[in-house]
């Protein structure tokens, strides 16, 4: 769990009028749901909405283990004494601030019954092993993210519970957003940039290659970075794209021919 609250706006170049949702979402009380593939801007985007509206933001990263528990709190023995200590969620409510429960699906069942008073009129949530009731003031929103193209069966958002929030679509950018976005965060010059970018549309347009998901724009700005910084290409793309993507040989290999013949 990691809480921020900057006054420095973090990049993000907005795509459609994602912005303007977020912002009505946000007045209005209402829940987000963000639903894109990995790495393209997902976070960021929630990241850049937080600081602009000047609200504290608690980033949650779901995992197999994540508990409702982890998310309200739990008693913890501190200094021979047992205190309440409030989960980020229950801070998020108290405080009137965001929080942002990021790949949602991932998390236990039990979490989705906890979030459920929270995304309908009532706007509560129930600390059971305090017998509070924390009604969400007007400045708390809850944000969720999932990747719809990387699940299995098990690991599916319910339609009942799907259908509380609002939703937007996120996709890799147009090339010319994604190197205006790599350039500005990686410092790499936008000249040199282009041809990162024409192999991502290049691996992400790859069928029957073994690989779960394309290249994230997030993998662009990790090898520009290390181009900038000043390391070589084939090094850098290897490091940042072909390992990342694949452990299998084969796989790997078609990656490093696919980039000859994007950089010769």
């Amino acid at each position: 769990m990691n809480m921020q609250a900057t006054p420095q706006l973090p990049f993000y170049q907005a795509t459609a009028r994602e912005c303007d949702l977020f912002e009505t979402a946000y007045e209005n009380g209402l829940p987000l749901l963000l639903k894109g593939p990995t790495g393209c801007g997902k976070t960021r985007f929630v990241e850049h909405m937080a600081a602009k509206l000047g609200k504290p933001l608690y980033t949650v990263a779901c995992h197999d283990d994540l508990s409702a528990a982890d998310l309200i709190g739990r008693y913890l023995l501190k200094g021979g004494e047992t205190v309440w200590v409030d989960g980020p969620l229950t801070r998020a409510v108290r405080e009137g601030g965001i929080c942002y429960l990021d790949e949602v699906v991932e998390a236990r069942k039990d979490v989705t019954v906890v979030l459920h008073p929270l995304t309908d009129t009532r706007r509560t949530l129930m600390i059971d092993r305090t017998g509070e009731e924390l009604v969400a003031p007007k400045g708390f929103m809850l944000v969720a993210s999932y990747n719809p193209g990387y699940q299995n069966v098990l690991k599916r958002l319910k339609p009942s519970t799907r259908q509380r929030f609002l939703s937007v679509s996120f996709d890799f950018p147009t090339p010319e957003i994604e190197i205006a976005v790599v350039s500005q965060e990686s410092g790499l010059e936008a000249g040199r940039v282009a041809p990162l970018v024409r192999l991502a549309g290049h691996i992400r347009a790859l069928s029957g290659m073994d690989l779960e998901e394309g290249v994230s724009t997030r993998l662009l700005i990790y090898a520009a970075t290390l181009m900038a910084g000043g390391m070589g290409v084939d090094q850098a793309l290897e490091a940042a794209i072909i390992e990342p993507l694949s452990d299998e040989p084969d796989v790997g290999q078609a990656l490093r021919d696919l980039i000859s013949t994007i950089y010769g």
